[in-house]
């Protein structure tokens, strides 16, 4: 892999210029990538190339020699590769704004995490839907926190495509001595459990902000992790995928760590935040606060049972309180494990 990475240095334009972006960008020049790092807001790019860092989102990380940042969306058009790392609701419209491009990139990589919030459904189906027909596309998913990317820290992740060279290539892209990209071919099961990690890990967030202890954290995840794999079963992902980093690695990160905004997100609505006073305090876009609508919208159309899932969902609607939820969780019938 190393040595794929080595004759394979691209022209990547990054789109979004938040923390996991900007990481992303660190990572990909550090790799050897001419970078480019788009931002839709002008100041904030304009103060990111002033101060060499983003002050704002991710401090402490200077950027090197060869990251350029930009407000033109033009700069994806002259990229080998387009890096997409913009919230799940702004995905849509950053493709299309790609596709109305003189020059259409020719590969496209995303490390957003959700569905569309328009129609509920997979992104990869949003870029097949905007993108030129041969359009390389794939995901880039797994447990990984912006601020230790940025750092240089040990790292794993998967990078899926429908087809096994473009998840190589894309996957090459990423790898380096600290930051381990493994490819994969489920592309639909990578984006499964992407998404729906963010959901689950408000629930533990809400849990734990509740005092409710390990024991409760850890068959919070299990049985977590048995409704992603439904779900995930239901759209045709592999069960493999979600024994794996973009699976059960990226939930216990998410679900255990304060990183996690999401979690972050149920620790305040715990201690009796409503979810715009929680969102507020988070300070940043938590995507499980607007997947979970998604996630039990298609689990309806599916039939697939998510309890966990549908109780955050009210509770972001406002529908119940942090100790409602729970009672109706506990007060289901026993049942098999297997279920």
């Amino acid at each position: 892999m190393s040595d794929a990475r080595e004759r394979c240095t691209a022209r990547v334009a990054v789109l979004g210029a938040g923390s996991f972006g900007t990481a992303l960008a660190l990572l990909l020049a550090r790799n050897g990538h001419s970078v480019s790092l788009w931002g839709r807001d002008g100041p904030h790019v304009r103060d990111l190339d002033r101060a060499r860092e983003n002050v704002r989102d991710l401090p402490g990380f200077r950027f090197p020699d060869g990251l350029t940042v930009g407000s033109d969306l033009t700069i994806a058009g002259a990229a080998d590769v387009v890096v997409l790392a913009v919230p799940s609701a702004a995905f849509a419209a950053t493709v299309a704004a790609l596709a109305a491009l003189d020059s259409v990139p020719s590969r496209l990589v995303w490390g957003t995490k959700g569905f569309d919030p328009q129609a509920p459904r997979l992104l990869s189906e949003v870029a097949h839907e905007l993108l030129p027909a041969g359009t390389a596309l794939a995901v880039l998913s797994g447990p990984t926190f912006a601020r230790e990317i940025a750092a240089d820290l040990p790292a794993a992740v998967t990078v899926a495509a429908a087809d096994g060279a473009d998840a190589a290539a894309a996957a090459a892209l990423f790898h380096g001595p600290r930051f381990r990209a493994y490819a994969s071919t489920d592309l639909v099961g990578v984006q499964v459990g992407g998404a729906v990690k963010n959901v689950l890990a408000i629930a533990a967030g809400v849990a734990d902000g509740l005092g409710f202890g390990a024991n409760t954290r850890a068959a919070l995840v299990t049985r977590g992790l048995a409704e992603l794999t439904r779900l995930g079963a239901a759209l045709g992902g592999r069960t493999e995928t979600f024994m794996g980093l973009a699976g059960l690695g990226d939930l216990v990160l998410t679900c255990t760590d304060d990183q996690s905004r999401n979690r972050r997100f149920g620790l305040a609505i715990a201690g009796g935040a409503s979810a715009a006073a929680a969102q507020t305090d988070v300070g940043q876009v938590v995507e499980g606060a607007r997947t979970a609508r998604q996630v039990v919208a298609i689990a309806a159309r599916l039939g697939v049972e998510m309890p966990i899932c549908e109780q955050v969902e009210a509770l972001v609607r406002g529908a119940t309180t942090p100790t409602a939820a729970v009672t109706s969780l506990l007060a289901r019938d026993p049942r098999s494990e297997d279920v």
